[in-house]
């Protein structure tokens, strides 16, 4: 891609380099973007290799952004000494570099991981309330009843007068 003049930039250029490789796990041709290139001034390049952007040649790449800053993944990392004076980011970021039918992007691969930092988040609370709810349960289905405890319970016997408890057992002995 080639720009003109922007700014103080002379004759600014873009340049991917994709590679297409064949793997026998998976079956099929994958493609990938090796660098970005952005040539500017007509003679100072700034390189940067290009990570975790790859997709199946049948299919196109999406991401919203590939950038290389820290917030945005940095899917972009610095391969020259000019490149570390760079940032760059594309922005809803759509690539295809084979098998391109009738001028439109086939279905697309996104780069969307599956546990981002709030997917993350929801698992352990979620987690921490199934062990809460899993302990309240537990402890629902031991509760006894005090009607329960008091059927289980020998009638205990307490004399009203210490001596006729005293009579009482000195004429059984008498008896006996």
């Amino acid at each position: 891609m080639r720009f003109g003049d922007v700014e103080n930039l002379r004759g600014l250029s873009i340049r991917l380099q994709l590679s297409n490789t064949f793997y026998e796990s998976s079956g099929q041709w994958w493609f990938s973007v090796d660098n970005v290139s952005l040539l500017y001034n007509t003679s100072e390049e700034a390189v940067f290799n290009a990570s975790d952007v790859y997709a199946p040649s049948s299919s196109s790449y999406h991401c919203l952004h590939v950038s290389s800053l820290k917030r945005y993944s940095a899917l972009l990392l610095p391969s020259t000494d000019h490149a570390h004076r760079w940032s760059i980011t594309f922005t809803n970021f759509q690539i295809q570099a084979f098998n391109i039918t009738s001028g439109k992007f086939s279905p697309a691969t996104d780069c969307a991981t599956f546990l981002t930092p709030a997917i993350l988040m929801g698992l352990i609370t979620s987690l921490i309330l199934l062990l809460v709810l899993a302990y309240a349960l537990h402890m629902v289905i031991h509760l006894k009843h005090i009607e329960h405890d008091d059927e289980h319970k020998d009638d205990v016997y307490f004399p009203q007068n210490t001596e006729q408890c005293c009579v009482e057992n000195f004429a059984e002995k008498n008896i006996l």
